[in-house]
């Protein structure tokens, strides 16, 4: 049985994150942003049900649910706590191999997650949120947000302008970073 153990506001006033007493996932992270991306996901699936929920992400030990501006927190969280007194934990889908770093994978990539894993990810999870490389091409870094961060307007300008900083710094100083 689930409970939530505290409940943590993001800078996304759209969106709470929702820390819970066992670990869902332990290096997944999983991002839904419609029910129907979340049908094979039975807690994400469950929290989309839940009337005004507009995303889910879950990783480690919490759940950020995103609400659509018109639906009131009150609306959400009291079926939020039944749903999840009322959860399975062995029903959330196995998580995949980690995914490993191979001889294929570029030096310049393995340097760009290093940093991302270390300085971004951990930052950005304390918001109830994360980020998923997408591609490097050149010098161009894509990077898409999840959770809280999806949405927020600070990730969209001043954490985007913050992560290029630290690549430039850390990694190689012409890189650029952009959101897709």
């Amino acid at each position: 049985m689930l409970k939530i153990e505290d409940v943590d506001l993001t800078p996304n006033p759209q969106a709470l994150k929702f820390v819970v007493n066992e670990t869902l996932l332990k290096f997944e992270a999983r991002n839904f942003t419609n029910k129907d991306e979340a049908i094979e996901d039975s807690l994400a699936s469950g929290i989309f049900d839940i009337e005004g929920v507009k995303s889910v992400f879950y990783m480690e030990n919490f759940i950020t649910v995103e609400k659509d501006k018109e639906t009131g927190w009150g609306n959400i969280q009291k079926p939020l706590i039944s749903l999840l007194d009322n959860f399975e934990i062995s029903s959330i889908p196995a998580e995949k191999d980690v995914p490993e770093l191979n001889e294929k994978t570029s030096e310049l990539v393995q340097k760009i997650n290093e940093v991302l894993d270390v300085k971004v990810r951990p930052a950005l999870a304390g918001d109830g949120g994360g980020l998923r490389l997408v591609s490097v091409s050149g010098k161009i870094v894509t990077i898409h947000y999840q959770g809280a961060c999806g949405s927020c307007p600070s990730a969209i300008n001043g954490t985007l302008r913050a992560i290029e900083g630290l690549l430039q710094r850390d990694v190689d100083p012409s890189i650029r970073v952009i959101a897709g």
